[in-house]
């Protein structure tokens, strides 16, 4: 069964019982209330004719006076202890019930009976006769009327639940088309990017910010993460493919040499030995980036945490000194120590990058400047090397572009270390500005903001 009938179904069902239960406690309570209120009326007007009744019994022929007090759809009676020669008066539309057996109670009695599927109210109440015995005097009282009520009110409320099932029938239906529609636009939109192969998102709509309407975004985000790994693994394929084909060829190429003179010219195997180790060692750092690349920043397991810049920038700068047995400054215009949010490591590898960009095409010393402006902090990696044509700027954080002066495979360049940069520093909150001049040096600033 579809979503859209159960609800409709449920939604009716559950309605229906509610509105039923309802019309049931209503017609037995008022059913009650106007059995209660026979009943007492019946025993206040027995009290009545009680009181009057003893006042003229003897003086009265018992018939002539069970007559004056007949009820209008009913009948009078006076039961003696022997049940013998009971007189009994009816009224015209209730002579059946002169074939009701009578009782002699000992006791006042106030009930309702049922007598041939027609229901009563029963009095009963001791009287002294003239020769001193004790009888009864019961009135037995047809309630046609209260049951005629009844049966109206029983009707009434069977055609309200009746009428009342086609709008709810109808509300449910709208009901379950308004909750279904997400579901089934999703469905749909899933059948086509299944068949057509292409990303496609929900339109989403509406101002509640409900349930529907956070489950259309999530879709469209689950969609957006898809279309971007989809496109990541079809970077990685093909900047791989493209990347490694060079190496790989190198590899071959010497490694053919080794197999045919390799033997015999020793300075022919130290060269294609030396050549298959850079290109090995390029294809590995090569694979690593692609890698890095091919994942969203989710799955970076990026951690927040305090850092402090002097220090970080201070160990970084010592840790690069050591490596390259290059000349860096680092200028402060801040005396105590700058705290921001970020991750360490990634930040770290982010320094690296710029900093060993510096290093390849500037001979000269590097600068490395922390600071702050308006609302934001800095810090300034200044080389003074070849730098870079303003027109060429845009593009150096592309995949495995590379500026022809600036930048060649004979420096050891990939081409993706600018562009893990950035996508390290867009996934930390980092902005990135690259200022170049060619001839005069290139300056990348990091910006963070204050926490």
């Amino acid at each position: 069964m579809k979503l859209r009938n159960k609800i409709n179904l449920y939604t009716a069902f559950l309605f229906a019982l509610l509105l039923l239960l309802i019309n049931i406690t209503i017609y037995y309570t008022f059913s009650t209330l106007l059995l209660d209120s026979e009943l007492t009326t019946a025993h206040k007007e027995m009290e009545k004719v009680s009181d009057n009744f003893g006042e003229s019994l003897g003086k009265v022929p018992d018939d002539s006076l069970l007559r004056s007090y007949v009820p209008i759809n009913g009948m009078i009676q006076i039961v003696t202890e022997d049940n013998k020669n009971s007189p009994a008066v009816m009224s015209p539309g209730e002579q059946n019930l002169s074939k009701k057996e009578s009782v002699f109670y000992k006791n006042e009695i106030s009930k309702t009976i049922e007598y041939e599927e027609r229901k009563y109210t029963f009095e009963s109440m001791p009287i002294i006769m003239p020769d001193g015995s004790v009888a009864n005097l019961q009135i037995t009282k047809s309630m046609e009327t209260s049951t005629n009520i009844l049966s109206i009110l029983r009707l009434v409320l069977i055609l309200v639940t009746l009428l009342a099932l086609i709008p709810v029938l109808i509300s449910s239906r709208l009901l379950s088309n308004f909750i279904t529609k997400p579901v089934t636009t999703m469905i749909k939109t899933m059948t086509e990017i299944r068949k057509s192969g292409t990303f496609k998102r929900l339109k989403v709509e509406g101002k509640s910010k409900d349930e529907l309407f956070q489950m259309g975004q999530t879709f469209n985000h689950m969609i957006d993460l898809l279309e971007l790994n989809f496109e990541k693994q079809e970077q990685f394929a093909s900047n791989a493919s493209h990347e490694l084909k060079t190496p790989l060829t190198i590899i071959e190429s010497y490694a053919s040499l080794l197999k045919r003179r390799g033997l015999t010219e020793p300075q022919l195997f130290t060269e294609s030995i030396e050549a298959i180790h850079s290109e090995a060692l390029r294809m590995r750092e090569m694979t690593e980036q692609l890698l890095m690349l091919a994942r969203h920043h989710e799955q970076w397991n990026i951690e927040l945490k305090q850092v402090n810049l002097n220090q970080l920038l201070n160990q970084t700068i010592k840790t690069f000194k050591n490596a390259y047995n290059r000349e860096i400054k680092f200028n402060t215009d801040k005396e105590v120590p700058i705290f921001i949010e970020s991750d360490e490591k990634k930040l770290k590898q982010v320094l690296f990058i710029f900093l060993d960009n510096a290093r390849k095409y500037s001979d000269d010393s590097i600068s490395v400047e922390l600071g702050s402006r308006n609302e934001e902090i800095y810090i300034k990696i200044i080389d003074h090397g070849i730098g870079i044509q303003e027109s060429e700027i845009p593009k150096v954080f592309d995949r495995f572009y590379r500026v022809d002066k600036a930048r060649s495979r004979k420096q050891g360049g990939s081409g993706l270390g600018l562009s893990i940069a950035k996508e390290i520093a867009d996934a930390i909150g980092i902005g990135l500005q690259l200022e170049s001049a060619v001839g005069i040096g290139t300056t990348a600033t990091l910006l963070f903001k204050k926490v």
